[in-house]
């Protein structure tokens, strides 16, 4: 196909000069439709961030072959200082994409009927949107996709801040013609609205510490000046913040501030809702909470668009879901408006059957079994720990003995404030038990739950220094930073990577000490639906290959059902008492702590992913009858 590409390139420029023969073996070309090019729309986008022209010698406009030809393909913007490509010219041969040593550079050929269906671009070489989900009322529309493949241009779109331009940047249509374009259309009446200013939107953002620079005061204050609706008494009970209304903001949590977000944003009276990843921080009973008020919304006939990669909790809210794929931070579609259960199962598939569209080489697969104890011998165990107490002024917790062993992913779950990130440290050597002693001999590496961004240092730097030498190059490189896609973040400052990608690189760099025992706390965080399946795979695959362990805690039910051997659950009352169990087996501790939450899991049939049972449904009834709230076999 390259080199189809580049003889439609020298046919473009040579033809003025061309010869009768090679004008006949051009319309032959053309005749036989050998350039699958010709029915392809072209999208080249630049990461502006990545692009050092100082730093690179310009290899992209060096080694086009358009620019070679005599035209100007890629050229140096004389403004931004950073490359520039002409998509109209561009062959897509890719040959600036494999020399750019800063992967600042995405060329990649979309069917062509996908132009007509261009809904917003940025500008030249930037981001750009195909199609938009359609919000219903009454329903709560899911969103599940990777992260950068355009939610916040969604959002700001279907909120009208943010006026579509059909990807004419240059030249942006006018209302009329907008409509026009959505005639027939379930959108039209959206925006009709939206140029009326009839609608009205409410947003509950991603980045929730934001809401303590914008407002200072309290959770109650914050609360009872947003609420149109009446019902922040409610709300507070639903959501479990009877013990935060009274503090600061900048005294809470990440997951009080979660909910009160979530809180302020259902407390308005208006017609469209959207939710920004409303699970991040929260437990595992307070996203139960925070899903139950999202679709209280849904029961009163609002609108509902909800962006979420905790595929339980989105599976467990949703009444439709739209996928959104394409190029992380280059192009983005949205598909059709599908089942939750067939979107879900799409996603993980990577292809779009009514579509007929694969956007990944891979789909993920879940594990049959329910443990794997299996592969564990006696006499394996890298770290054993007695009976663990820890008192403070008004809280205590206490954790039963038990194991790690070579090999295994132990995971963590329960409630928030019950001290599971207390036993990892106590593990890892950070803080000393009050009863109870840990063996000192093994070698520990501790990822934090909270991870600090306001350090301006190079990604390259950071992990060079967590390997004790330089990475580039190297075999850890090969097995641990490629899979996790790390590379390309090398030169990028830490302070200016995005949630996501401070997190795999807090991960990484975990990976790379040599140690014993890897102690993980959150990983998930930030992460989409896609890099967290990657992470847990990883993790469990390294663990195994190596001979080491980790320790993972996570309110992810999915990723903990996908990671982990063996499970410690812990019980009791958040902020006062915690207990810890021994290490179990997987399916008695998801059947244990799925009973606690009153919620019972069963298999999809098709992806073996485990599902959450809509309640009081027959088998929801039927599982927990016999008692077998995990899955039924």
């Amino acid at each position: 196909p390259n080199a189809m590409a580049g003889l439609k390139n020298v046919v473009r420029f040579s033809s003025i000069n061309a010869t009768p023969d090679f004008k006949c073996a051009q319309n032959r070309y053309k005749t036989k439709k050998i350039a699958s090019y010709d029915m392809t729309h072209r999208v080249a986008v630049l990461d502006h961030d990545l692009c050092q022209p100082k730093k690179c010698g310009l290899e992209c406009i060096k080694y086009c072959p358009v620019n070679k030809s005599g035209a100007d393909c890629i050229v140096l913007n004389e403004e931004s200082k950073k490359a520039q490509i002409d998509e109209d010219i561009c062959n897509g041969c890719g040959i600036c994409v494999k020399v750019c040593p800063f992967d600042a550079i995405t060329i990649v050929n979309l069917a062509s009927e996908l132009a007509t269906d261009k809904i917003h671009q940025y500008g030249p070489n930037s981001f750009r949107l195909f199609r938009l989900p359609t919000p219903k009322i009454g329903q709560v529309v899911g969103l599940l996709g990777r992260n950068g493949m355009g939610k916040s241009t969604v959002v700001n779109i279907l909120s009208g801040n943010l006026k579509p331009n059909l990807g004419r940047y240059e030249n942006p249509p006018e209302w009329d013609e907008i409509l026009k374009y959505y005639s027939g259309t379930e959108l039209k009446q959206h925006f009709e609205k939206i140029e009326q200013k009839k609608i009205r939107s409410s947003i509950k953002p991603q980045q929730v510490y934001q809401i303590t620079q914008a407002f200072d005061g309290t959770g109650k204050e914050l609360l009872e000046k947003y609420d149109e609706r009446g019902v922040s008494r409610e709300l507070i009970k639903k959501l479990g913040l009877e013990n935060s209304m009274e503090q600061s903001l900048k005294e809470l949590s990440g997951g009080e501030l979660q909910r009160i977000a979530v809180a302020v944003a259902a407390s308005k009276d208006t017609e469209f809702y959207f939710f920004d990843e409303p699970s991040s921080y929260n437990d595992v009973f307070q996203r139960i909470g925070v899903a139950r008020v999202i679709q209280n919304l849904a029961r009163i006939g609002k609108s509902v668009m909800v962006v979420e990669h905790d595929l339980t909790l989105l599976d467990f809210l949703s009444d439709f879901v739209e996928v959104l794929y394409g190029e992380p931070a280059a192009y983005g579609i949205v598909s059709s408006v599908l089942s939750t259960k067939v979107g879900i199962n799409v996603f993980l598939d990577g292809y779009l059957p009514a579509e007929n569209v694969r956007f990944r080489d891979k789909k993920f697969s879940f594990d049959v079994s329910s443990s794997s104890t299996d592969i564990f011998q006696e006499g394996s165990d890298i770290v054993t720990y007695p009976k663990l107490e820890k008192k403070y002024s008004s809280f205590s917790v206490t954790i039963e003995p038990g194991r790690v062993r070579k090999g295994e992913v132990l995971g963590i779950m329960g409630a928030n404030a019950l001290g599971k990130t207390t036993m990892m440290k106590m593990i890892a050597g950070v803080e000393k038990p009050d009863s109870g002693s840990i063996d000192k001999k093994i070698k520990i590496a501790y990822k934090p739950q909270y991870l600090q961004n306001d350090i301006d240092v190079e990604v390259i730097a950071l992990l060079d220094k967590a390997n004790g030498n330089p990475v580039e190059g190297s075999l850890e490189e090969e097995q641990i930073l490629e899979p996790l896609k790390i590379k390309k973040l090398y030169n990028k400052s830490i302070k200016n990577l995005s949630g996501g990608e401070l997190q795999k690189v807090a991960v990484a760099s975990c990976l790379l000490q040599k140690v014993d025992l890897y102690a993980l706390d959150e990983p998930s965080a930030f992460l989409d639906v896609e890099d967290r399946i990657v992470v847990a795979k990883f993790l469990q695959k390294f663990v195994r290959s190596f001979g080491k362990s980790a320790i993972v805690i996570d309110h992810d039910l999915q990723l903990m059902d996908l990671v982990s051997d063996t499970m410690i659950i812990f019980e009791g009352e958040s902020g006062v008492v915690g207990q810890a169990t021994s290490p179990m087996p997987k399916a008695d501790a998801m059947n244990r702590f799925l009973k606690s939450l009153d919620m019972s899991f069963r298999r999809d049939e098709r992806s073996l992913r485990p599902r959450v049972n809509k309640l009081e449904s027959r088998l929801d009834k039927d599982q927990k009858a016999s008692g077998n709230y995990y899955y039924k076999h």
